[in-house]
């Protein structure tokens, strides 16, 4: 008897044993088909990347219709050229100009943005609720249908050529995304800490700079670098208010090097891509620790 119950559990033993290594086969299969498909889609969204840096060291006539990313020469001249700027403008004063509108864009949102979501937010006012209503349809508007009544505006107010209409509504809290963003951060803030300052006799400035704008800064972060970077990369904005080349920005600079009625330098125009990615990279990278580390607020509990 014990020899034949023996038989039938070894046996149940060794399918078992073959059934765990197919499952196991089967996963590493599966794992090394997703490994290549993850790699296979980073090839193509890196990609774009690589050419521009590839191209940025070759010479203009390479770049157009070429099908390897090795450069052949070229070396560092279009970063020369492209350090000596353009049209008789410095490439620095691009810089500036566009460091300019990024900051001011940055601190008119943080500005006006919290006093509006601590408004929206915390504080009880007559037509709160139409006017949040109001605030988040104007981010179902598309920029285009605003364009025209908006530059007619600035052109009476004689704000065209200057930098007034690129930062102006930064100031009024127009961005009702950056709102939105720091009302659903506030609203996930305990009250008691409202209420423990009141008794204490705080009013509504007291509490939002000295409890909540503190609380905040993890949304305020990531504003900073949304704001930065969709302000340094704008191009059309610029385009549509910048009239004199001593003004523009990054962007349309690199307009000015694609002529169509002359020699275009395609290589100076990839150098100076380069050069217009790192500050928004340095941007990100020293605010990405506050960016994570600020998650551990979302956790608050009352």
């Amino acid at each position: 008897m014990s020899i034949a119950t023996a038989q039938p559990q070894a046996e149940r033993q060794r399918r078992s044993a073959v059934l765990r290594k197919r499952a196991r086969a089967r996963r590493a299969g599966g794992s090394v088909l997703f490994h290549l498909f993850s790699l296979a889609v980073l090839i193509v969204i890196l990609y774009p990347a690589v050419w521009m840096l590839m191209s940025s060291f070759k010479p203009s006539n390479e770049i157009i219709g070429s099908v390897s990313l090795a450069p052949t020469g070229g070396g560092f001249q279009n970063y020369a050229t492209a350090l000596e700027g353009i049209g008789g403008i410095s490439f620095w004063t691009f810089v500036v100009n566009s460091l300019i509108l990024a900051v001011g864009s940055v601190v008119g949102i943080l500005l006006s943005c919290s006093f509006a979501a601590y408004a929206f937010a915390r504080v009880r006012f007559r037509g709160r609720n139409l006017f949040f209503v109001c605030m988040i349809a104007t981010m179902l508007l598309p920029f285009h249908v605003v364009i025209i009544p908006q530059y007619i505006v600035f052109n009476n107010l004689g704000m065209i050529n200057t930098y007034w209409p690129l930062l102006l509504g930064k100031f009024l809290a127009t961005e009702s995304f950056f709102v939105f963003l720091m009302i659903q951060f506030i609203r996930g803030l305990p009250r008691e800490l409202d209420e423990a300052a009141v008794i204490d006799g705080a009013g509504h400035p007291r509490i939002f700079f000295s409890i909540i704008l503190p609380l905040m800064k993890p949304a305020l972060v990531t504003s900073s670098i949304f704001a930065f970077i969709w302000s340094w990369n704008d191009f059309f904005g610029p385009l549509l208010y910048l009239k004199e080349p001593g003004m523009y920005t990054m962007p349309l600079a690199l307009r000015l090097y694609v002529d169509q009625t002359s020699t275009s330098d395609y290589g100076a125009q990839m150098a100076m891509a380069i050069l217009a990615l790192l500050p928004v990279l340095l941007f990100f990278f020293a605010f990405q620790r506050q960016l994570v580390g600020g998650v551990a607020t979302q956790g608050l509990k009352g």
